[in-house]
């Protein structure tokens, strides 16, 4: 069985002949080769040689995010609007004018000119993260600073289309091959009102919003959701079995009223789309998640992706296999730490995947990844470790 059957059986609720691990390595060999510091046998590799020498999956539940297609195909990210060249879809900003500065340092600042005024957004991805392997930018001025900007920031949303470019996933499979199944990326958040608290609004700003008028945002997110539900709709029919859309829950950020009352409800809708067509909705669970398990279950999703246990968070593997009663399946389960010397000996790193495998049971629903990501710092040799041991273990 290929490692891309293998992950859909097992998303499926079906006996794969073996535990899949499906490590993220993008990053970690980004930052490695960058450095030189790759293993030396891997010194002239790629990424995909260094899958098929492990004999994993090939890791794609999300895109490169430093992947653009043409030249300011970047100037979009303070909306939350990345114009990937694996997208299966493309958005277009309609009586919206757009003003693109350089800082020459990987900064850019872009202002959007509308009717109801200028929006400016600021972010950055400098030299030392790129060296690092970082692909996601950091924001330095947010869209939305104020009640003033609502308009301006509705009206952006109200004109953008979403065009279906479902050639690219086609390609980017044909790539991966029976690595895996190119997974139809919709967006890393749930909806309009968790694009506010994660894109468009710095977050203390967005909780004194929500706390003093939470009707007023909610009549703002819901002008902009029909974007997010067009972006959804658009890739939920690409030609893949799982789709991804939302992520980055944490009971701190999402905490749960908030989570409850206004992302819960659009997850269990794009879950219900996705069932409909056949297909399985992926999210981008890799928080605290203490306090949100009964809302992650409730919400449909088929696949809680980069589950993060104990020691990083508070909850062990064991407890979310139980909470999750065998309706959704765990992507993840492997903390990052685990594979950081400085963190864990050797003798730890045995007796805590010792444990994991325990806490695993019959090993169903279960896709080991290191949650979020691989470190560049990882030891090589506990990945080697991991690869053979879930060879190794018997799904009954």
């Amino acid at each position: 069985m290929n490692p891309r059957q293998r992950s859909l059986d097992v998303i499926a609720g079906e006996k794969p002949d073996q535990l899949p691990f499906v490590p993220r390595l993008d990053l970690w060999y980004k930052a490695n080769s960058r450095a030189g510091t790759l293993p030396a046998k891997y010194t002239n590799a790629s990424l995909m040689d260094i899958v098929d020498d492990l004999g994993v999956g090939y890791h794609c539940l999300l895109p490169d995010f430093s992947d653009f297609e043409y030249q300011d195909a970047d100037a979009d990210i303070g909306l939350g609007v990345y114009h990937l060249g694996v997208n299966c879809y493309e958005t277009v900003f309609h009586n919206t004018g757009r003003t693109v500065e350089r800082d020459g340092k990987g900064g850019i600042r872009t202002t959007y000119h509308t009717p109801k005024g200028d929006i400016t957004t600021e972010f950055v991805l400098d030299a030392a993260m790129y060296q690092s392997g970082i692909t996601l930018w950091a924001i330095r001025e947010h869209a939305v600073k104020s009640e003033d900007d609502w308009e301006a920031i509705a009206h952006i949303f109200e004109n953008a289309e979403i065009l279906p470019r479902y050639d690219r996933l086609e390609r980017f499979q044909a790539f991966v091959g029976d690595r895996a199944e190119a997974v139809a990326y919709a967006h890393t958040q749930a909806g309009a009102m968790h694009l506010l608290v994660k894109d468009l609004m710095q977050f203390d700003e967005f909780c004194y919003a929500f706390m003093d008028d939470e009707d007023g945002l909610a009549q703002l997110a819901a002008r902009i959701e029909p974007y997010m539900d067009s972006l959804y709709n658009t890739v939920a029919r690409a030609p893949s079995r799982l789709v991804f859309s939302g992520g980055n829950y944490d009971a701190v950020v999402t905490y749960p009223p908030l989570f409850e009352r206004h992302m819960l409800p659009q997850i269990r809708k794009r879950a219900d789309i996705a069932h409909e067509l056949g297909k399985f909705l992926i999210c981008h669970t890799d928080g605290e998640n203490d306090g949100l398990m009964e809302y992650l279950v409730a919400s449909g999703m088929d696949v809680a992706d980069s589950v993060c246990p104990a020691p990083m968070t508070r909850l062990s593997l064991a407890e979310y296999r139980a909470a999750f009663e065998g309706k959704v399946s765990i992507w993840g389960a492997i903390p990052s730490i685990a594979v950081l010397e400085d963190s864990m000996s050797d003798a730890d790193f045995e007796r805590y995947f010792d444990s994991l495998l325990e806490q695993s049971g019959d090993g169903r629903r279960l896709i080991l990844s290191i949650a979020d990501t691989t470190p560049p710092a990882a030891k090589w040799d506990r990945i080697e470790h991991i690869a053979k041991l879930a060879a190794s273990f018997t799904v009954r």
